[in-house]
């Protein structure tokens, strides 16, 4: 039996505000192998499947795969980005008492700092790299 554009039409209103799996990795600028190998690895869950199977993911989901391909980007392993993911997912619930809240904003000021020690390790390789570029222009024009 052949699916119309009304059935489809009408699953999406049903699933609410959720994408499946082409959707997030073509919305976060991953491939759907990635997305996978991050569920598989623990550090997402999808919001849940379609009759047919399908993995749906909501808007957080595709927030929470943005950070991890930017921490991913930064060299982070994946249990520093379970780590982090944790101590964000704790952070984000309005029951945990004051004096835990003050324990992970601590540890999320580590991130902080961690985060900017990489990113100015990556500025003095942007450095070395505009040096290099600049050395082989001046290469290239001293052989014309």
């Amino acid at each position: 039996m052949s699916t119309t554009r009304r059935d489809r039409s009408a699953f999406r209103a049903a699933r609410g505000n959720t994408r499946q799996i082409g959707e997030v990795a073509e919305r976060v600028g991953l491939s759907l192998r990635a997305v996978r190998y991050y569920e598989e690895a623990g550090l997402l869950t999808p919001a849940g499947r379609t009759p047919g199977g399908f993995r749906l993911y909501d808007d957080e989901a595709v927030d929470r795969l943005l950070v991890i391909k930017k921490m991913k980007s930064l060299g982070f392993t994946l249990e520093e980005m379970r780590s982090l993911l944790s101590v964000r997912d704790e952070l984000s619930d309005s029951t945990i008492s004051e004096s835990r809240r003050t324990e992970l904003r601590e540890r999320l000021h580590t991130w902080v700092v961690l985060a900017e020690e990489k990113l100015a390790t990556l500025r003095q390789q942007a450095g070395v790299a505009e040096d290099f570029v600049i050395g082989l222009h001046g290469d290239a024009d001293r052989t014309v």
